[in-house]
């Protein structure tokens, strides 16, 4: 097979090399074993980009007529993907050509925007870093996103989640075009726990207050002042000089969700950091980041987190040993 990993610009070094390293790996596995190694692969780059991290690897610049089985993208540097976006334009209508020649294309983390922006998702599911849902949600209405999902595929087009989710992606990659035992095999070789079907619990609540919009601003403080004690999202924003369909209107087309979703995200991401950084029992947690019940608490948390507040604290209360 030809494979090719695109070296855009502002790409991850370390995206780069997990996918490089675990090809390699598959390749050595054959040579082991006496076979000849089922993948050829190519670090491709624009001519006015010569990637100099790759010395020890083959490298030329994209060509006409040169055309490829499979095609990686990894991931893009978190800040400023627009920006990265606009810096590799000069790849989508190369990777269109090749997606209608037949070749597979399959995304890294935040590489999957370049693929979206080419329209190879297009009514297609999708995950990307779980801390890109937002923008990417909002900037690609038509791509099926499932932020939760660690892995998607449909048509030749594969997509992963954040940073250690490309391992994942890597694997199924290895089953489609090897077999299960040298995903199995190489799963072993990098640790890789296969059973992996969510990446929600890796992500962090973290909304844009730069967006300009007064009224939404205010709204936010407001939610980020009075989340642990009011009852109700309206006792929040009565202060807020606008009529709540206003208000609703305006804070969804600016944050991508309502007031009420708003209010629920912010009271589970304090919930997660209590639970984290703190010695507090589950009752205690789930009264200072606003809840009163104690079911409706859990329910909440599973559902938007992917697991329960004790699993969610013995994950990353930080006690490795």
């Amino acid at each position: 097979m030809q494979v090719a990993i695109i070296l855009t610009h502002d790409h991850r070094l370390l995206s780069a090399a997990a996918v490089l390293d675990v090809f390699e790996t598959a390749n050595r596995f054959y040579t082991e074993d006496g076979l000849d190694q089922p993948f050829t692969l190519s670090l491709l780059h624009q001519s006015n980009h010569a990637a100099s991290a790759y010395d020890k690897h083959l490298r030329r610049p994209v060509e006409a007529g040169s055309y490829y089985d499979l095609i990686l993208v990894p991931s893009f540097k978190h800040d400023g993907i627009g920006e990265a976006i606009n810096a590799n334009l000069a790849w989508i209508p190369w990777l269109q050509n090749q997606y209608a020649e037949g070749a597979a294309v399959a995304s890294f983390c935040t590489g999957a925007f370049l693929l979206a922006a080419a329209g190879l998702l297009d009514n297609k599911p999708a995950t990307t870093h779980i801390n890109a849902e937002a923008a990417f949600a909002r900037l690609f209405p038509l791509v099926q996103l499932q932020a939760e999902a660690v892995v998607t595929e449909k048509d030749r087009v594969y997509t992963s989640g954040g940073a250690t989710n490309t391992f994942h992606l890597l694997m199924l990659l290895l089953e489609v075009y090897c077999s299960k035992e040298v995903a199995v095999r190489a799963a072993k070789v990098f640790s890789i726990d296969l059973d992996r079907n969510r990446q929600t619990y890796f992500g962090t609540f973290a909304p844009a207050h730069d967006h300009g919009d007064a009224l939404v601003k205010q709204t936010q403080d407001q939610i980020k002042k009075h989340f642990s004690k009011a009852n109700t999202i309206e006792e929040i924003i009565i202060d807020v000089p606008a009529s709540r369909r206003n208000l609703v209107r305006r804070f969804k087309l600016v944050t991508g969700i309502t007031p009420i979703e708003y209010l629920q995200k912010t009271r589970i991401e304090a919930a997660k950091q209590l639970l984290e950084q703190s010695r507090h029992s589950i009752l205690e947690v789930m009264l200072e980041s606003g809840y009163n019940d104690l079911k409706t608490f859990r329910s909440l948390f599973k559902k938007t987190v992917g697991m329960t507040p004790k699993m969610y604290r013995d994950k990353f209360s930080g006690q490795m040993v």
